[in-house]
C-alpha cells in the first residue's frame, strides 16, 4: 500500500441523520462539555473519562489526534447531528495495519443522545467506508464483556464475535480484572 500519510480522506461521511469528519483543532470545547455531561456514563468503560481534564487539556489531546489523523496512524472522527450541528460524539479507526490493511473501530456518545439508534448508523457508515474505500480485509470492535450497551453495536450490525479475552484489562478502579469481547466484520461477511 502507498505510504499511509497520502491515503485520502474524505471530508465527511454521511448517514441519514449525522455526519462523521476528522477531529480538528478547535474541538476541544465540545468534546469537554460531551464528556463532562456523561462521565459517570463513561468512567467505567473509557480510561480518559477517569480523570477529570481542563479544556486545554482535551483541545491539546483533540490536537496530538489530528496529528495522527495527518500521518494516518490513528483516525479519530467527530459525530454530529446534520439537522442543528450538534457534536454528540467521537468514533474513529484505531489500531492500524495498513499491511493487511486492518482497523478496529472504537466509540462513545454524549449520554443525551444514547438509545437513538446514532452509534449504529455511524459504526454501519464507517464500516462500509472502511471495507469498501479503505480496502480494509478486517473490521473489529472490541469492547467490555459488561458494557451491554456497546456490545449491541457490533451485534446489530452483523459482527461475528470470535471470543473474549479473558482478564484482559482493569477496572475503572485499577483493582479487578475484565474481560474484552473481540467482534469482527471482513469482505464475506457483506450481503450479496
Amino acid at each position: 500500500m502507498t505510504k499511509a500519510s497520502l491515503i485520502e480522506f474524505p471530508d465527511r461521511i454521511e448517514t441519514p441523520r449525522l455526519y462523521i469528519r476528522p477531529c480538528m483543532p478547535g474541538d476541544g470545547s465540545d468534546v469537554f462539555r460531551a464528556i463532562t455531561d456523561s462521565r459517570s456514563e463513561l468512567k467505567p468503560w473509557l480510561p480518559f473519562a477517569r480523570k477529570e481534564q481542563t479544556l486545554e487539556e482535551v483541545e491539546a489531546g483533540v490536537r496530538e489526534s489530528f496529528a495522527d489523523f495527518i500521518k494516518k496512524t490513528d483516525i479519530r472522527l467527530h459525530i454530529y447531528l446534520k439537522e442543528t450541528d450538534e457534536f454528540i460524539g467521537s468514533t474513529g479507526l484505531h489500531r492500524i495495519d495498513w499491511d493487511v490493511p486492518k482497523v478496529e473501530i472504537g466509540y462513545w456518545l454524549n449520554s443525551r443522545h444514547t438509545k437513538k439508534g446514532y452509534m449504529v448508523e455511524a459504526v454501519k457508515a464507517l464500516t462500509h467506508f472502511a471495507l469498501h474505500d479503505l480496502s480494509c480485509q478486517r473490521v473489529e470492535i472490541r469492547c467490555d464483556e459488561r458494557n451491554t450497551s456497546s456490545r449491541r453495536v457490533p451485534e446489530k450490525l452483523g459482527f461475528l464475535l470470535e471470543g473474549t479475552f479473558r482478564h484482559d484489562h482493569l477496572d475503572e478502579n485499577g483493582t479487578d480484572s475484565r474481560d474484552t469481547c473481540v467482534y469482527s466484520f471482513v469482505p464475506e461477511d457483506l450481503p450479496d
